[in-house]
């Protein structure tokens, strides 16, 4: 079968330094942006560019390829595109000082406003002062005071004429008209009232009901006149300062026109001041006691404290922001993304206001782009609920969910909700994508963008040209020794070998990134001027020291004799199977003895590792796929008794796939026959019901695992691997190897059919089937076709276990055409 054999140069796909257009990468000019990736590029840029609802961005790929790096790259190339987003401000809402009011201005102005506004109320709070404190104010005030006091002292002297009738006068105090019983015409002194007989107290009490009886309208009237006094007095402070406060507020409006929320706050502004005056009329208090504990709760009395109500939160400043901002929240807490509410203690109560609104990034990325990574938001579950809420909304709605043990909140607030346009992008891997999708409604209304990348890309004459230069951008970046042609050509072909994949790439580039990095240290270390391709493969080497521990102890229990491995001969029943072993990040092939036992019975192939539960489904799946392979090919004529058992010998760890199963079928097929397979050949490969080998991974690990293990114990020019021959694209097999096939010391076989496989194991046709329906004699399925017959019959039941007597009747033989 020397013609499945493969040849040296289909075990390496070579880059030809010659064919790159440079002798170093310091001739090219630097890469911007990605390599390969171009449905990515096409799905990004086209969710960038749907500015409707729900179109948000869920970027799919592995770590290592990029996906940050051109999800920033690419939506900072769209913001540069966009306007700079408005200033938002928080100010307060006098009407209801819980429920603060947000305000949107043009991009930059919120410090603006707020320098007119705070200037205005220092200016109003000097003037109205002054204003109070003017000889015209005094005059018109004393005016209203003495009509006041003239019909005030009127209404008393008409008390007094009908008091004196019930004996009683009526006098003028701070806190306002009082009676006073008189006695001979005089007041009453408490000795007075203290002697009185009971005769005299029962008729001063029924003169005191009838006054106030016949007094009631004059009392009322009184009441009228000390309201309508206080009317006009706060009218007059109105009309003093009226004036005042619209030449220091209209300005402002004016500035602002076309801002109807700005113009709504200061018509709001005015109302208030001039509601308010009193406050702008006292001096400022001298400093409080501070032995008094009792000072702080006299604070709303405080004409400072009262002052902040005129303050203006600057919520979101973008007056440094050009373009619409790009916003990457690497800790997405609720509060990072949907803003908080902070507290201030006051004597161990917890209190706030408008001007502790802090924002989130939701809304500092307003009017731009939101990144965020898939893990960080989904470990945090409200901030989940909340981002989904807010594109939903399209508003941003900070809760105040503080909880602050041993301290009584005495007040919270609920700031207006904020409209919000926001393009958020989350970056993740394919499998959160695919649950998300699955299992969360409001996730496929409101991210119907998916960029999918790639893990690798093509391996064509642009790709590799960008891959230069990609190596030419990183020593730049890096301050690193440039690369030569060689060693660029050299980490091509790694690319290659980490892709699995002859005509590819790999798309980690983190990965390349490191070892140009590791490379560069080599050539320092040689004092060379640029990296050569002896350094390329030197850190390619140390790297693989630096991870291959437990590959080398694995090697020594070989060489030791502790896992026991034939590698010539020939042996019934065994075969040398493959698997690859992950340490890490690192991965290596492990050989391991395959073993079949068949016997008389009924209970089909066993799968000893299943048995002993150290097998997964998948290769509980393809020992099945063995039973279905010996039923077609020979239980047509008679039933398929016999009972197999198949082990992986010395595999504690457990084992899972199916590229064993074709391993397996030779095996048993040999134990079933009687024809010893070739112990220096080992197996790897799936196989269906029908015989056709079906490719597997990790074939490069596989076959070099083996190699060591034979050079550990001698090579002699028989051994080799047999391989799908679909696998024949995914060689990046070591050059030790490449060069043993070129010797003949190594050889490789790639096949495509059980029956290929049988001919190389065991130097036997494995026969076809005759016109008579049995198969070819001497045959490996003729001999397994007659072992089968022989169980089968031997496993029939015995007239005793079925309880039939001599002369039941035996159902006749069908024929076979």
């Amino acid at each position: 079968m020397d013609k499945l054999k493969l040849k040296p140069e289909q075990l390496y796909n070579r880059c030809d330094p010659s064919l790159l257009s440079f002798e170093t990468t310091e001739e090219l000019s630097p890469i911007r942006g990605i390599i390969g990736q171009e449905r990515a590029k096409k799905s990004m840029t086209f969710g960038l560019g749907v500015t409707k609802k729900g179109y948000n961005i869920y970027v799919s790929g592995q770590w290592g390829t990029g996906r940050n790096s051109f999800v920033n790259m690419l939506t900072e190339e769209q913001a540069i595109k966009r306007p700079a987003p408005s200033d938002w401000l928080y100010v307060n809402n006098f009407k209801d000082t819980y429920h603060p009011i947000a305000i949107r201005v043009e991009n930059g102005q919120g410090k603006n406003i707020i320098k007119q506004i705070e200037r205005a109320i220092r200016f109003l709070r000097r003037g109205i002062m002054e204003i109070f404190s003017s000889r015209d104010y005094e005059n018109a005030k004393q005016k209203l005071i003495e009509a006041y006091n003239e019909q005030s002292n009127t209404i008393v002297d008409r008390l007094n004429e009908i008091g004196k009738k019930y004996g009683f006068m009526f006098s003028l105090t701070e806190k306002g008209i009082v009676s006073i019983p008189l006695k001979e015409g005089k007041p009453m002194n408490e000795e007075d009232y203290h002697n009185i007989s009971q005769k005299d107290y029962e008729v001063l009490m029924s003169n005191s009901q009838k006054l106030s009886l016949e007094t009631i309208d004059l009392f009322n009237k009184l009441r009228m006149e000390e309201e309508n006094l206080r009317n006009q007095l706060k009218s007059l402070d109105e009309q003093m300062v009226r004036h005042l406060v619209k030449f220091h507020l209209e300005g402002i409006k004016e500035k602002n026109k076309n801002n109807e929320e700005i113009r709504r706050y200061i018509d709001m502004l005015e109302d208030d001041i001039v509601e308010n005056l009193e406050f702008f009329k006292e001096e400022e208090d001298e400093e409080e006691d501070e032995n008094n504990p009792l000072a702080i709760f006299a604070a709303n009395k405080n004409p400072e404290t009262f002052f902040e109500r005129y303050r203006i939160n600057l919520f979101v400043d973008n007056s440094e922001v050009k373009h619409a901002p790009v916003i990457f929240e690497s800790n997405p807490t609720y509060y990072n993304l949907a803003g908080s509410i902070e507290y201030q203690n006051e004597m161990g109560v917890m209190k706030t206001d408008f001007t502790m609104i802090k924002p989130g990034a939701l809304h500092l990325a307003n009017g731009g782009y939101l990144i965020l990574l898939a893990k960080d938001i989904l470990s945090n579950p409200y901030s989940w609920k909340s981002l989904k809420r807010s594109l939903l909304d399209e508003a941003v709605t900070i809760d105040s969910r503080a909880s602050f043990a041993g301290a009584l909140v005495s007040q919270t607030i609920r700031p207006e909700p904020i409209p919000t346009d926001v393009k958020v992008i989350i970056i993740g891997d394919y499998y959160t994508y695919s649950v998300l999708n699955a299992y969360d409604e409001e996730f496929q209304k409101l991210f119907k963008v998916m960029v999918d990348f790639d893990e690798e890309m093509e391996r064509n004459r642009e790709n590799i040209d960008q891959f230069s230069r990609f190596v030419s951008t990183k020593c730049q970046m890096e301050g690193l020794s440039h690369f030569t042609a060689e060693a660029v050509a050299l980490l091509v072909e790694h690319a290659t070998r980490l892709s699995d994949d002859q005509s590819k790439l790999t798309a980690h580039l983190k990965t390349i990134g490191d070892i140009i990095i590791e490379a560069d240290a080599w050539s320092n270390y040689y004092k060379e001027n640029f990296v050569t391709k002896e350094h390329v493969q030197k850190a390619l080497d140390e790297r693989r020291i630096r991870a291959n521990k437990y590959e080398e102890n694995t090697l020594s229990l070989y060489k030791e004799g502790v896992y026991l491995m034939d590698v010539d001969g020939f042996k019934i029943g065994e075969i040398n199977g493959l698997a690859v072993v992950g340490a890490g990040q690192y991965s290596f092939g492990k050989p391991s003895k395959i073993t079949v036992s068949t016997y008389q019975g009924r209970q089909g192939i066993i799968n000893i590792e299943r048995e002993a539960r150290t097998s997964g489904k998948i290769h509980d799946k393809g020992v099945m796929i063995l039973t279905g392979f010996l039923g077609r090919m020979f239980a047509q004529d008679k039933p398929l008794a016999l009972t197999a058992s198949i082990v992986f010998e010395q595999l504690y760890s457990g084992v899972d796939g199916d590229s064993a199963s074709s391993t397996e079928l030779y095996a048993l097929l040999s134990d079933l026959s009687g024809v010893p397979i070739n112990q220096a050949i080992a197996v790897t490969g799936s196989v269906n019901q029908r015989g056709i080998i079906q490719p597997i991974g990790g074939v490069n690990e596989k076959i070099e695992g083996y190699y060591n293990v034979c050079k550990i114990k001698g090579l002699n020019s028989e051994q080799g691997v047999m391989i799908p021959i679909q696998n024949v694209k995914n060689l990046m097999l070591s050059e030790e190897i490449v060069d043993a096939v070129r010797k003949g010391t190594f050889h490789i076989w790639a096949i495509s059919s059980v029956d290929e496989g049988l001919e190389i194991l065991t130097g036997r046709r494995p026969g076809k089937r005759t016109s008579t329906g049995s198969f070819e004699k001497g045959t490996i399925y003729h001999l397994v076709d007659e072992r089968l017959k022989l169980l089968a019959r031997d496993s029939r039941p015995t007239k005793k276990e079925t309880g039939a007597s001599d002369k039941t009747p035996r159902a006749p033989k069908k024929t076979i055409d």
